[in-house]
């Protein structure tokens, strides 16, 4: 029996496991090859420790609850790391197993590739090959070195797997056994399940006393926003802007987000702009689909809007998902109040196609099938 290891600790990599977590109970019930079933062991770092992004994520998504809990917590990012490598290297040598599993481009990313590379485990990389092309993002970096060590690479679209293919990481002819595969987006599998399931039970709209397409909706978490005070003062002072002058902001606020505009003594300047607590990923999949407009630094949410078909502008000057700038659906801003200004006066023109860029919904079971052949 087969045994893999996935590494997860932040609110985005609970939503890629989802959908590979569940693909693998499906595989197991099924009993597609006769002779493999998979055992599955969640290791956690604590990346992400607070109720509203950690706890009430599992309860929703249904996931199983972690089998290791390392509690790292929140520190700077080299400490962060290091602890995370020596929890997950204790782990591994304990369980040995016979692949270890990473998602997305967090401190939990890349301390769950190194451990699995120390401890000669072999490694796939779920959401491998995005590239923003500023290595002054953590993300950016923490991705490119984990797709340089990874084994097994799963891919959400045909730009990522042209960007490993200029960075010399690709499949070629002679050889037998693959390492390069095109799957599609996970998070677009956990959008199509739980989406029906979210307008059955989420009540936010309601809660806010919030009309459909009647107000934007804003997330601000990004170290490069959040840890200079200049940029951050002007996000803050475009969205100010927006809710005094166009529509209502709805701000779901990251814990680090809150702690810095409490150290520069941010003054809330009207009450059209609500900043709130962090929300259930059932109630952001509803704030997301019937909001005019979702301002944001966060690739996942870039994704969500994309596949919510909402205009997305992009608190940021390059983005790891250019397919969704291409197409027209998002438009980089930086952090520039100014350019925020204009885009938003845009904002029925960012209206583009949608294709299905990022596969078909079935990118959780492309990858488990992808490793039983592997692995058989």
């Amino acid at each position: 029996m087969p045994k893999i290891v996935s590494v997860i600790g932040a609110r985005p990599q609970f939503i890629k496991f989802a959908s590979v977590s569940r693909a693998i109970k499906k595989f197991n019930q099924r009993r597609i090859r006769k002779n493999l079933k998979f055992k599955e062991i969640v290791l956690h770092t604590g990346q992400h420790y607070d109720y509203n992004m950690n706890d009430i994520f599992f309860k929703e998504l249904t996931l199983k609850n972690p089998d290791y809990y390392l509690g790292v917590g929140s520190c700077p990012a080299a400490k962060q790391v290091a602890l995370m490598l020596e929890g997950i290297g204790r782990v591994l040598k304990k369980e040995a197993p016979d692949l270890v599993l990473v998602f997305g481009d967090t401190n939990s990313t890349l301390a769950g590739a190194l451990a699995a590379k120390k401890n000669n485990i072999l490694l796939a990389h779920v959401e491998a090959g995005l590239r923003s092309y500023n290595m002054n993002m953590q993300e950016e970096l923490n991705r490119v070195i984990t797709d340089r060590i990874s084994d097994i690479l799963f891919c959400p679209s045909k730009n990522a797997i042209n960007n490993l293919a200029r960075e010399g990481i690709k499949n070629y002819p002679a050889k037998k056994s693959p390492r390069v595969f095109l799957v599609g987006d996970v998070m677009y599998d956990t959008i199509l399940f739980f989406m029906e399931i979210a307008e059955e039970r989420s009540s936010i709209l309601e809660e806010l006393l919030l009309m459909p397409k009647s107000y934007y909706l804003v997330t601000v978490h990004r170290a490069e926003n959040t840890d200079d005070r200049a940029c951050l003062k002007s996000i803050l002072e475009g969205i100010s802007d927006v809710a005094r002058n166009s529509a209502p902001v709805i701000f779901p606020i990251h814990p680090r987000t809150r702690r810095v505009m409490k150290q520069v003594g941010f003054k809330y300047p009207c009450d059209m702009l609500r900043i709130i607590e962090p929300v259930s990923y059932l109630d952001m999949l509803i704030l997301e689909k019937n909001a005019r407009a979702i301002l944001t630094d966060s690739g996942g949410v870039q994704k969500e809007a994309y596949f919510l078909k909402v205009p997305c502008i992009t608190l940021r000057n390059e983005t790891e998902w250019t397919e969704t700038v291409e197409l027209g659906c998002n438009t980089l801003t930086g952090f520039d109040k100014g350019r925020i200004k204009k885009a938003l006066e845009k904002r029925e023109k960012l209206n583009g196609s949608y294709p299905k860029v990022y596969g078909d919904g079935r990118a959780g079971e492309k990858v488990i099938n992808i490793l039983a052949s592997l692995m058989n």
